[in-house]
């Protein structure tokens, strides 16, 4: 299995996972952060890169240790097709910093299914508009 397959995988396991509403927060959440390099001590900030970056980690390989999602942008390889676990990221607003990544499930001509964290909060699969794709990417051994 390829580093991006064996992430994928373990992300399934965190299904699930989510913020806690109010002052709290989530040790499991705090423990994704830990993988970047900003460490955020809060289940409230955007952990989508930092939960990505655990998994990458948790699977024996590196991610970007960053918490901006659109560092996954020069991580690994660039795909044109992307395959279940390839890494995927979207645009989010109108700054063009902002971001959203998580790991590609399926498309259909107008969405893309992903698995990833910070979705409604929690680890789960949301589907996503197709036109805010800025692209496919897979580890280097894939």
């Amino acid at each position: 299995m390829t580093l991006c397959e064996n992430a994928f995988s373990i992300a399934q396991k965190e299904l699930g996972i989510s913020e806690v509403p109010g002052a709290g927060n989530n040790p499991r959440i705090l423990l994704y952060h830990k993988a970047c390099d900003s460490a955020f001590t809060s289940d409230s900030v955007p952990w989508c890169a930092a939960f990505m970056n655990w998994c990458l980690q948790q699977a024996g390989g590196r991610g970007t240790r960053s918490a901006m999602a659109r560092s996954f942008l020069a991580w690994g390889k660039k795909v044109a097709v992307p395959r279940p676990g390839d890494v995927v990221v979207f645009k989010r607003g109108t700054d063009g910093i902002s971001g959203h990544v998580a790991f590609f499930v399926s498309a259909t001509d107008r969405s893309i299914k992903c698995l990833g964290g910070n979705q409604s909060d929690a680890v789960t699969y949301t589907t996503l508009n197709k036109a805010n794709l800025l692209g496919y990417r897979r580890s280097l051994d894939g």
